[in-house]
């Protein structure tokens, strides 16, 4: 099992699909929240993913973040993550993620870690609810 204090760090490059314009969530062609947002559970996940039992997965349940600069289109991108607490299941995490020049961002994000063969069964029974619905 991972332990408190275990980090990761991820570098993405600004691609035009990352830009806010890009993404719908503004019209400036700087990185988007959105997008920052997952670069943060993508390396949150990938920290903690690997050091679980087999059938066992986290998800993100909830994320905190202050994106405080913006990055143009070309400029990586690092993001830092930290597990600072676990609580049987639930792990929180702290992020941070900078550009070539600045701190952009700071996050707080949690994670829940699941059975997935449950959480995929339970997904297919509500796609199933949901289609009979319609129906």
């Amino acid at each position: 099992m991972i332990e408190i204090g275990a980090t990761n760090e991820m570098t993405w490059t600004v691609e035009r699909e990352h830009l806010a314009s890009a993404f719908g969530s503004g019209l400036v062609e700087v990185l988007a929240t959105p997008v920052l947002v997952g670069f943060c559970e993508e390396c949150a996940r990938t920290m903690v993913d690997p050091h679980l039992p087999p059938g066992r997965k986290t998800v993100g349940t909830s994320i905190r973040l202050d994106h405080v600069a913006a990055t143009p289109l070309g400029m990586r991108v690092t993001v830092t993550a930290e597990l600072v607490e676990i609580d049987r299941r639930r792990l929180r995490l702290e992020i941070e993620a900078r550009d070539e020049i600045e701190p952009i961002g700071r996050a707080t994000h949690e994670r829940f870690i699941i059975d997935a063969h449950l959480f995929e069964e339970r997904i297919r029974e509500k796609s199933n609810r949901k289609a009979s619905d319609v129906a």
